[in-house]
């Protein structure tokens, strides 16, 4: 049950994607809001293309915050929390602007958060160039083979059909409740200047909250981009990439910190981080899509039929 008027702030940190940003604006627009108080927050870390001034002119009502270009998405979207903190929302959802979104995602969200308390949720991630395929949902834990195991063939009929609980919520679109932000704080910028949701939702759920997947809230998200290899760089610059540039998503020292976070034990991190490292320089990473073509993966209705939920 929805209470009459119930406030939900949201939260996106752009940077020069401004037609991916209105057209995320676009779809929101016209999600089904009915009861519900509806803020948005773009927060703009000095873009060059125009984002701020065309926001401005199609979507007036959106509050607008500058950066100067050096936030990232952590300390981005930390600023545009802050801001929106300062209205006391019962809700603030964390979102990319690389996304448009089911009519009834936002109520379906709020819905299942009401009726499981101390829970924070995450919308079902679909790809938007191949809509039934779900997109880094539910991550499990696995040390041996080198941390956090993403599915690559799951798809909106191997999922349960009802809200479940996981470990950790890949941050592209997530409602938190305001009580647990109070409660919690914010993403960490000084570890994790572009991949703070990577230890947040794991921080929550340690202090009690139940980290929930609603498959009823489907977001339609952009591919990610394959990263270049930091084998194809310069010795200066891959040693830049690996050890000392945190941004960076090759970054060695950036995913030792999250393993430290967010694995079940110091240990279980520790051991996960090396088997990673040796997987990565036999070319054997199980995060890869070519390694997910070879082995098998059980559907998640059946791999988390235990932790669905009754309400």
């Amino acid at each position: 049950m929805i209470s009459d008027q119930m406030s939900v702030a949201v939260v996106t940190a752009v940077h020069n994607r401004c037609e991916l940003t209105l057209q995320c604006l676009k779809s929101l627009s016209h999600i089904n809001s009915s009861g519900l108080d509806v803020s948005v927050i773009v927060v703009d870390d000095g873009s060059t293309d125009g984002t701020s001034e065309v926001v401005r002119r199609e979507f007036p009502d959106v509050k607008i915050i500058a950066g100067t270009g050096d936030l990232w998405f952590t300390e981005g979207t930390n600023t545009g929390v802050r801001t929106a903190l300062r209205e006391n929302p019962a809700y603030i959802l964390m979102m990319n602007d690389d996304q448009v979104f089911d009519s009834e995602f936002l109520r379906s969200m709020i819905q299942t958060a009401e009726s499981n308390p101390r829970s924070v949720v995450g919308s079902l991630l679909l790809l938007w160039d191949q809509p039934h395929k779900v997109f880094q949902i539910a991550p499990v834990w696995n040390a041996w083979l080198g941390g956090w195991q993403h599915w690559f063939k799951q798809t909106v009929w191997t999922v349960p059909e009802r809200p479940f609980e996981v470990d950790l919520i890949v941050g592209n679109c997530v409602l938190v409740p305001v009580a647990a932000i109070k409660e919690c704080g914010l993403m960490n910028s000084e570890r994790y200047p572009n991949f703070g949701d990577a230890e947040y939702t794991p921080r929550l759920k340690r202090a009690g909250w139940k980290l929930l997947i609603d498959p009823r809230a489907r977001v339609f998200c952009q591919p990610n981009t394959v990263p270049a290899s930091a084998r194809k760089k310069s010795f200066r610059q891959m040693f830049n990439d690996l050890f000392v540039d945190l941004k960076n998503v090759n970054s060695l020292r950036r995913r030792w910190y999250a393993y430290m976070d967010t694995a079940p034990s110091k240990l279980s991190g520790a051991a996960a981080f090396c088997i990673f490292v040796l997987r990565a320089f036999f070319r054997f990473n199980p995060e890869s899509p070519a390694f997910s073509e070879r082995n098998p993966e059980i559907p998640l209705r059946e791999r988390f039929a235990n932790s669905v939920v009754k309400n």
